[in-house]
């Protein structure tokens, strides 16, 4: 009786800030198994718990059973959806090393390495970081550099020299060990392509959370990348991007989430994670007019082709 009564004095302004917090329910799972090829499990567990929605806390509960082991409840989650592979992405030494080490122990996900561009500039010794990144790449669980870029939106001026010369310390770490560049680019878009076709680009690029119109993304297109696209190609505000999307041909296409960040709609503003991929799928199938059955094969063989057998 008082939860009822409690459900009913809830304001609408509550309930929203509540929910804010929440993971969303499950989407319908997609027709064949596909990968998320950006994810921050650590930044998920870590700042909203486990991604299990509709799940409780009481004890023996399936919230309870996972929160020895959240990582391993977040994999489980997104496979029972269709998502059974996960990119682990590093933005800094600490993640980066937590990673590879998540990447060692849980078959379902592999990593990547990097500092983000953002950190570069705040570093005391960009050097001995670069080093410490450089000695994770070699680990055969970790399959790329990134996410490494340029982001003209959070650093000034000031910083953007240091940026750069992170930048080109990654594509050559990238392309000694053979790995997939993940690439971060926010306001940057042609000075990343000109660093890239200065220090010539590595066999594989990937844009991670694409966020060019069309004229940029034929550019990447043409020069061979791969264009990965996060929840944001679902908001209603998000036209040109998907005009991006409907002429990138579909072997160079992948789907993340950036979990939790850019939780694709209906669910924007809440926690995301690697569960949620089908709502991209779905939209990017009804942008490019492509079939959801070819689409999740298609990105699902790109993701093996980027990134190597899980």
């Amino acid at each position: 009786m008082l939860a009822a009564m409690t459900e009913r004095t809830e304001t609408r302004k509550q309930r929203a800030a509540r929910r804010a917090g929440e993971f969303p329910p499950a989407p319908e799972p997609l027709p064949r198994p596909v990968l998320d090829s950006h994810t921050h499990l650590d930044i998920t567990v870590g700042e909203y718990g486990v991604p299990l929605a509709g799940a409780t806390s009481e004890p023996g509960s399936p919230r309870s059973a996972a929160e020895d082991d959240p990582v391993a409840a977040a994999i489980e989650v997104a496979a029972a959806v269709g998502v059974d592979r996960l990119v682990q992405v590093g933005v800094d030494v600490e993640s980066s090393r937590w990673g590879a080490e998540v990447a060692g122990r849980y078959p379902a996900v592999l990593a990547t390495v990097a500092l983000h561009p953002n950190e570069a500039p705040r570093l005391a010794d960009l050097d001995e970081a670069l080093r410490e990144i450089e000695a994770l790449a070699a680990h055969d669980r970790v399959r790329g550099v990134g996410e490494t870029g340029l982001d003209f939106f959070r650093t000034g001026d000031e910083g953007r020299a240091a940026q750069e010369e992170s930048f080109r310390a990654h594509i050559a770490i990238a392309k000694r060990y053979g790995k997939t560049l993940v690439i971060h680019d926010r306001d940057a878009h042609a000075d990343v392509l000109r660093v890239l076709d200065d220090e010539g680009a590595p066999d594989t690029v990937v844009l991670h959370c694409f966020s060019g119109a069309a004229e940029f993304a034929a550019e990447c297109v043409r020069r061979g990348y791969l264009l990965s696209f996060a929840g944001t190609v679902t908001f209603g505000s998000a036209g040109a991007l998907r005009e991006a999307a409907a002429l990138t041909p579909i072997d160079q296409i992948l789907v993340e989430t950036d979990a939790p960040y850019l939780t694709p709609m209906p669910h924007r503003g809440r926690p995301n994670a690697s569960y949620l991929i089908p709502l991209t799928l779905r939209s990017l199938a009804a942008t490019t007019g492509a079939d959801l059955d070819d689409l999740c094969a298609a990105v699902s063989a790109t993701g093996d082709r980027v990134f190597g057998p899980w």
